[in-house]
């Protein structure tokens, strides 16, 4: 039995199809009854908690001989919750332990790097069988959504910084192989790179390029992405998530954010996707839907 924490995100709307697919026996930790309900019909088993309470963890654990822990996003308690995902899963006797991590965690004045960091320094001091993925930043469709729609490509760093991206479909991917064949994973921390390395001008040229008109460009700071994150809530009840974001507007305005695509190419077997060939396929999928968007905001 496999264990997925916070399934319903954006890797697990991903990732537990393909389990599914597999037939493999899996069990999906979510928030709601509405995640779950949409898992269920996959004929995933399911159990519906918050990670950050008590015993929901070790109850999640039981019976599990793999987890892959993804934190919540943006949780002020997430170190918290990522040692005690390990302690849960060695107390119940699982044997391997994935994380999900972020590439260069040692970058510790970016806060959720600096929490990654220590819940792998947590886990490689666990003494169970350990895997840990390091992906680089996400090609996310959330964060395309807003370019199509609205024509304009925002970030919130410099503009002039490089960054290096991957797809979450080929992290899934990977997430797949690790789990299923744990044996030949054990021990290994995974670099998750696409190839290439783009400013934002060269992101949005190839978003121009995909979408066939003019997209500028624009910065916005850490405080507007949090705007844009909790929609009409108060900013004051998200503080974490700001000196989150502050730090990452922070950290990618002085520095570029790059790694290497060779690990992945071998974990894939192939070329891992593109940026441009991520846009396209996203765009595809925009035109199909767009009609029922506009409809809906009419």
């Amino acid at each position: 039995m496999f264990l997925i924490t916070a399934a319903n995100g954006n890797q697990g709307k991903l990732l537990m199809p393909k389990l599914a697919r597999a037939g493999v026996p899996v069990r999906a930790l979510v928030r709601s009854e509405q995640s779950g309900d949409k898992l269920r019909a996959m004929g995933v088993e399911v159990l519906v908690g918050d990670m950050s309470e008590t015993g929901v963890l070790d109850r999640a654990m039981e019976g599990v001989t793999s987890v892959y822990h993804i934190g919540p996003v943006l949780h002020p308690r997430e170190r918290e919750i990522g040692f005690a995902s390990i302690d849960a899963a060695r107390n119940a006797g699982v044997r391997h332990f994935v994380f999900s991590s972020v590439l260069h965690a040692i970058i510790t004045d970016l806060v959720q790097h600096g929490i990654k960091r220590d819940v792998e320094e947590y886990l490689l001091a666990s003494d169970l069988e350990f895997t840990i993925l390091q992906p680089a930043n996400y090609m996310l469709p959330l964060k395309l959504q807003p370019v199509f729609r609205d024509g304009v490509f925002r970030l919130s760093w410099s503009l002039d910084r490089f960054q290096s991206m991957v797809d979450l479909d080929d992290v899934t991917d990977v997430v797949f192989d690790v789990l299923v064949n744990p044996e030949r994973h054990y021990g290994a921390t995974y670099e998750l790179v696409g190839r290439g390395r783009y400013d934002a001008r060269q992101l949005g040229g190839i978003i121009s390029d995909v979408m066939g008109k003019p997209v500028p460009v624009e910065e916005i700071s850490g405080d507007e992405y949090l705007k844009a994150f909790i929609g009409d809530k108060d900013p004051a009840n998200f503080t974490h998530e700001a000196r989150v974001l502050r730090a990452i507007s922070a950290r990618y305005s002085a520095h570029d954010f790059i790694g290497n695509p060779n690990v992945l190419t071998w974990l894939l077997g192939r070329e891992p996707t593109s940026f441009a060939q991520f846009v396209e396929r996203n765009y595809r999928e925009f035109l199909v839907s767009a009609p029922a968007l506009l409809t809906e905001r009419a």
